[in-house]
């Protein structure tokens, strides 16, 4: 509703005109599933933003049966890279659907971060460290050990997602078997404790102000982080692996309870919820959505990269 005053050149007679417009009538295609979503501190979290959220999506499968996607994320060109922890690998796809190797003989890679250079940034979950690799290099470096100890015991498995803070230029890490989160120097050389207590953090995405989002795979929750390490819990998941916001604001979850296996939109500031996909999913991991809204989803048992397109 937008209201207008109209002042008179004397200010002495004001007239309020009250006008309403109609709602646009949605596209066609497939419709999310809507829920009651979970509770948050309203106060801490981000005000909506007055782009309209797509009520429809059209998916396709840009990807299948090329080893085992886990991770996602965008090199600077914008193209999808994934890795592969079963294979030990880091790839390309291009946008012919061609795929290319990037790196080979890595010890359980999960999360990928793509420097402007070129250079990535790896998390190896079974050697629980931090590695890079350079543009045309044969090996990645070391760049950093983290603190846990990773073991076989449940929610004790070593580093997942790992993301980059566009505001600092720094890496958050998420420390799954210690239960803390870290801000990392792109060199390896500081490591910040950011916050504490998360039964077993695994995804991170930062958002334009220097929000992190982190996924807490045991706890059922996301956890949104400020910069100074104040926490607040987004709750009602079962096991979110991965999370991230889309152009509205909007938060996006991939959830791998067994139970859900889906991908959850919720608005932060109604706690209403939609399930944007499930069928094609058996174990959903990686997460990324590129500036236009477009989600990419990858699947590590399925073996497929799942594009949602909104319309």
């Amino acid at each position: 509703m937008l209201i207008r005053r109209l002042y008179s050149a004397c200010a002495l007679l004001c007239l309020a005109l009250l006008t309403s417009c109609g709602e646009a009538s949605a596209p066609q295609g497939v419709s999310p599933t809507r829920t009651a979503g979970p509770t948050a501190t309203a106060s801490a979290l981000p005000s909506p933003t007055p782009i309209p959220t797509p009520m429809r999506y059209t998916s396709r499968v840009i990807l299948r049966s090329v080893g085992r996607p886990d991770d996602l994320a965008f090199d600077p060109q914008g193209r999808l890279l994934f890795s592969d922890e079963h294979n030990g690998t880091v790839s390309r796809l291009n946008a012919d659907g061609s795929v290319m190797v990037l790196a080979r003989g890595l010890p359980g890679p999960e999360g990928v971060v793509a420097l402007p250079d070129g250079t990535l940034i790896i998390a190896e979950q079974t050697t629980h460290q931090i590695v890079s690799l350079a543009p045309g290099a044969a090996r990645p470096r070391l760049l950093r050990k983290l603190p846990g100890r990773p073991s076989s015991a449940r929610c004790k498995d070593g580093v997942d997602q790992i993301a980059l803070d566009p505001t600092t230029n720094t890496l958050i890490i998420p420390d799954s078997p210690t239960g803390e989160v870290y801000r990392m120097s792109l060199d390896g050389t500081s490591l910040t404790l950011l916050a504490s207590g998360i039964a077993r953090p695994v995804g991170a995405f930062i958002d334009g102000q220097g929000i992190i989002y982190v996924s807490d795979e045991c706890g059922g929750a996301v956890w949104r982080i400020t910069p100074t390490g104040e926490k607040t819990r987004i709750g009602g998941f079962g096991m979110p692996d991965d999370a991230a916001l889309d152009p509205q604001g909007n938060l996006l979850v991939i959830d791998l309870a067994p139970r859900i296996h889906a991908l959850i939109r919720l608005n932060l500031a109604t706690g209403h919820r939609d399930t944007l996909g499930r069928d094609q999913y058996a174990e959903p991991q990686g997460l990324v959505v590129d500036a236009r809204g477009h989600i990419f989803v990858a699947d590590d048992a399925t073996n497929v990269i799942v594009e949602y397109t909104p319309i």
